[in-house]
């Protein structure tokens, strides 16, 4: 046979093979949609085309819009569209899924492909994600007590791929947690607007996952989940003791994990603190970079109140009346910015000038519960370990500097953050008169006035006995 011979022979096969193919995907195709049903066919598998053909290997490549629709696509389908195209006959004994070569926007084109509802629900996740912009990393105020939380929540945001995931973040209600959460993910999306965020409470994630399974649509939520780039997991103690729930949530960490994604999970405590909570996932959430947020102290509480006030733009809100809701709302910072803005809304409303008593009358309610029994007893031993002396000195005797000293610093702090008088107080510190009380009070005053170690040394046995 001559060279041209051979070359019209092998022409007729190609085009043969190719028909034999179309033939078959057809088949295939149809059946799949049968067995898969149409909404996950047709989100998936529809848009796949044939690509090159190997008759050496026979290995065949289905071409999809990306990477990552290639990944789910093997990892979901690889086993069924196998075993489909070896019993269609056509010399196909593996199936390679691939990004297709001329796809020019990856994101767009897998969007595009979706069935209208489906591309709905991405193009809400890609582009709202429910998360609010108004909570920015920038406006975070940060202090000792939250700092590395804030740097890794940074981290994790930024343009660079953070050297660790998850990041796990656990503190008190109200602290601060879900400012991170939300401002992450804007802080994200402005250099990636284009990646899947999605953001999610741990009960909304159970609720949703038991509703794919009810409506059988497991895979959809699944998919939605896995095409995240950012997943940010809100209060995952909910999930405790929910074993299902539980098992999809360590497979989709495990997978967004293997495929690059950052992930963001919150709660109450510290992962080897959750009850009821999968070993599995306690080690996977632990292995990332875990980052505590405790109470603010009074600094911080400070430091947010004026914050706020200079975001606002209200100077109607004296320094005088800022110290003493930092002083007086201690229970968590949610609270206290609540406090804030009732107070200039009243103002607002009544036309009365937010000073000291107006304060005092509209947030009373407030201050009683967030008043914390800070006992005598408590500032003894706080003062002792502060000026390193023996907590029995409170209550000596002795009359030696060294002693004296830290005694009535005791002493006057009992006078003012306890409700005891001042005989009270005498007799707590060894049985002593209320003249003696007095005097002490009035000598760490005058102190307070000319030596800025001993006001360091009280503000700071303020800030220890508050927070």
């Amino acid at each position: 046979m001559n060279v041209r011979a051979a070359l019209v022979e092998r022409q007729a096969t190609d085009s043969e093979n190719g028909a034999g193919l179309d033939s078959a995907w057809s088949a295939i195709r149809t059946g799949l949609r049968r067995d898969l049903g149409a909404r996950l066919f047709d989100q998936w598998l529809k848009p796949a085309r044939l690509g090159d053909y190997c008759p050496e290997s026979q290995t065949l490549d289905l071409l999809v819009a990306t990477d990552f629709s290639a990944n789910f696509v093997s990892g979901q389908f690889g086993d069924r569209l196998r075993i489909a195209w070896r019993s269609a006959g056509v010399g196909v004994r593996e199936v390679r899924v691939r990004r297709a070569p001329d796809a020019a926007g990856p994101r767009l084109l897998e969007i595009a492909s979706l069935s209208e509802a489906d591309s709905g629900v991405v193009a809400k996740m890609v582009v709202a994600s429910n998360f609010q912009p108004r909570h920015r990393l920038d406006d975070f105020v940060v202090g000792d007590t939250n700092r590395l939380a804030w740097s890794a929540a940074q981290a994790m945001a930024g343009e660079a791929q953070p050297r660790f995931t998850p990041l796990f973040i656990h503190g008190g209600t109200g602290q601060g947690k879900t400012h991170l959460l939300h401002g992450i993910a804007a802080a994200f999306s402005a250099h990636s607007p284009t990646a899947p965020v999605l953001y999610m409470s741990a009960e909304r994630f159970m609720m949703e996952f038991v509703n794919a399974m009810r409506a059988n649509e497991t895979m959809a939520f699944k998919a939605r989940l896995r095409a995240a780039r950012l997943l940010l997991i809100d209060d995952i103690q909910f999930i405790a003791g929910k074993g299902s729930t539980q098992e999809e949530f360590l497979h989709t960490i495990n997978d967004l994990i293997d495929s690059g994604a950052r992930i963001v999970v919150t709660a109450d405590r510290a992962p080897q603190m959750l009850e009821a909570i999968d070993a599995r996932i306690l080690s996977r959430l632990a292995g990332g970079l875990v980052a505590d947020i405790r109470a603010a102290g009074l600094d911080l509480r400070l430091a947010i109140l004026q914050s706020k006030r200079a975001l606002a733009g209200d100077k109607t809100v004296p320094d005088m009346v800022i110290d003493f809701l930092a002083r007086s709302i201690r229970s968590n910072v949610r609270e206290l910015e609540g406090a804030f803005n009732k107070l200039v809304a009243y103002g607002q409303l009544t036309g009365r000038a937010i000073d000291l008593d107006f304060a005092q009358q509209m947030l009373a309610d407030a201050v009683r519960a967030n008043a914390r029994r800070i006992t005598v007893d408590e500032i003894q031993k706080a003062c002792a370990a502060h000026f390193k002396i023996d907590p029995a000195e409170m209550r000596s005797k002795r009359r030696a500097r060294a002693v004296a000293r830290p005694r009535q610093v005791a002493m006057y702090l009992a006078k003012k953050m306890t409700p005891r008088s001042l005989p009270e107080i005498g007799r707590i510190f060894g049985g002593r008169d209320h003249s003696t009380v007095i005097h002490a009070v009035r000598t760490i005053e005058a102190l307070r006035e000319t030596s800025p170690d001993m006001d360091a040394d009280i503000r700071a046995l303020q800030r220890q006995l508050e927070g």
